[in-house]
């Protein structure tokens, strides 16, 4: 079976490094924000060229953790995209704020600049800009309404490690940016982790009192906080792990190439890249009429692939009373699949992906 995704083989290839440090955080004894999260925090920093990061337990805690830091919440709203992993949105849930859905743009699956601008109220306080699939939102036009608008851009990251929005990468256009470092991530732990970033002094502060109850360095509460601290055996992989990024970037998009190159055919809609972006390609998201029955095929014949996503958030229980329309956000769903793409696929198992989706082609069209 080739799989849709292997986090596994990134510890086969590098185990003697990740035992080595496994039992060394073992032995020492340190075990919660000790120095291997402040060193991952400072080799974070100095991937993206921030100030500051903020190492926490998962990705949706960065995002719920970095709306508390901006004194966001109950009353104010969030305008975010119903286009994600519902993550992203229970998040502005956990906060107390009110979520506000808007659309995406028909060519890149990322939120809509014109949606956001119909959306804004006296209540709306944030935009969160979600960078989907490994590529960047259109960052001019949004950073130019939150600005113009005063409000507050979060920037979730968590799909784009080292991806770039005209050669600046992504996590520096935000008043905050957050990250899921989950395993199938461009940049994963072996466990959950997540890490904010920020250049502003006074935010970092408080996000490293909110992680922990809200204490301070006397562990005297100052503020209402949470338990959301990155352990220290997860931090010491990380460590490993961000030297090789940029290489595991290179890989996927070399992975991309010859998807691109192949099946850039009828029926067939490949991902498009924005002029000014480069993608990562943490999901390789092609667009087929029959999905469904590609899917099948596929899985019948030894390929395993996801839909992300199969329900747009606003379509979900909780939300559906609504009756929200998002034109573009709503056709997404019916057509996208995502083919194996991580740095470990081999060859010969890609060739099979792409001849059995030819094969498919010929014989269901």
């Amino acid at each position: 079976m080739i799989n849709f995704s292997e986090p596994y083989q990134s510890y086969k290839e590098n185990k003697r490094a990740f035992d080595r440090v496994i039992i060394k955080t073992l032995v020492d004894g340190s075990y919660i924000l000790g120095e291997n999260v402040k060193r991952f925090e400072k080799n974070f920093s100095n991937y993206l060229n921030t100030k500051y990061s903020i190492a926490v337990a998962n990705g949706t805690d960065a995002i719920h953790l970095g709306l508390r830091s901006l004194n966001i919440g109950k009353g104010d709203e969030v305008i975010v995209p119903s286009h994600t992993a519902i993550g992203t949105v229970y998040a502005v849930e956990m906060s107390g704020a009110k979520v506000v859905f808007a659309d995406i743009e028909k060519d890149f699956f990322t939120i809509d600049p014109k949606s956001i601008k119909k959306k804004i109220t006296k209540k709306t306080k944030a935009i969160i800009c979600v960078h989907l699939y490994g590529q960047s939102c259109d960052l001019k036009n949004i950073v130019k309404l939150a600005k113009n608008n005063n409000l507050s851009l979060i920037e979730d990251c968590s799909q784009a490690h080292g991806a770039k929005y005209q050669r600046k990468k992504v996590g520096n256009f935000g008043t905050l940016s957050c990250f899921s470092l989950y395993p199938t991530k461009n940049l994963g732990a072996f466990g959950d982790a997540g890490i904010i970033t920020t250049n502003n002094k006074k935010v970092d502060k408080k996000l490293k009192l909110l992680r922990q109850y809200g204490w301070d360095e006397n562990r005297k509460s100052k503020h209402m906080g949470w338990n959301s601290r990155m352990d220290e055996i997860q931090a010491a992989i990380l460590n490993i792990k961000i030297k090789k990024l940029d290489f595991n970037n290179k890989r996927r998009k070399e992975i991309a190439k010859i998807y691109n190159q192949n099946l850039n055919i009828k029926h067939i809609e490949v991902p498009k890249i924005r002029n000014v972006n480069d993608h990562v390609f943490y999901l390789y998201v092609i667009k087929c009429k029959k999905r469904n029955q590609l899917k099948k095929f596929l899985k019948n014949n030894g390929v395993n692939t996801g839909i992300h996503y199969l329900i747009p958030v606003h379509k979900e229980k909780k939300y559906i009373k609504q009756n929200i329309k998002l034109e573009e956000t709503e056709k997404v769903p019916k057509e996208v699949l995502s083919l194996p793409c991580y740095p470990e696929l081999k060859l010969k198992d890609q060739e099979k992906v792409i001849n059995l989706i030819k094969y498919f082609l010929k014989n269901n069209f």
